[in-house]
């Protein structure tokens, strides 16, 4: 996940109003990965869907506060995709947000799946490690280039 699949945003510039530009009224917001969920968060833009691991480049940490939401917990091994985590996000659109999924092991590699099962609506938010935050809208041009980027990876 060396590339981008959206726009970057240089952590200097991923503050609040810069953020909001990036999210068209009413869209469903995704964030993955403990300090994205949090920033989020503190800016009250409350995700509809988080996906957290409790960790940060691969430093325990809190995991973001947040009350009121449905917490779903699913095993990811780092650097894999397990049919479970696939079923478990699925499962997460189907709910009522805002839903937390908590991951044993690693979250990174799950923007992949989120970005092909999102909703039509969905801009999904991510770091880049020591470059910034990526903020991806969700197209069918995305969804398909993540699909052979997934198959790639079968």
């Amino acid at each position: 996940m060396k590339i981008p699949l959206g726009e970057l945003l240089p952590e200097n510039q991923a503050g609040k109003s810069n953020i909001k530009k990036f999210l068209p009224e009413n869209s469903y917001i995704i964030s993955v990965g403990d300090r994205t969920t949090e920033k989020l968060i503190d800016f009250d833009l409350i995700p509809s869907l988080q996906i957290i691991d409790g960790q940060e480049k691969r430093e325990k940490r809190e995991p973001p506060k947040l009350e009121h939401a449905i917490e779903l917990t699913v095993d990811n091994p780092a650097a894999e995709i397990t049919s479970k985590s696939i079923s478990m996000i699925k499962k997460a659109f189907t709910l009522q947000s805002p839903v937390r999924i908590f991951v044993n092991g690693e979250e990174d590699l799950l923007v992949l799946p989120v970005c092909v099962h999102a909703p039509e609506n969905a801009v999904v938010l991510y770091g880049q490690p020591n470059q910034g935050l990526v903020i991806v809208r969700i197209t069918p041009e995305i969804r398909n280039k993540v699909q052979e980027l997934l198959d790639l990876m079968e």
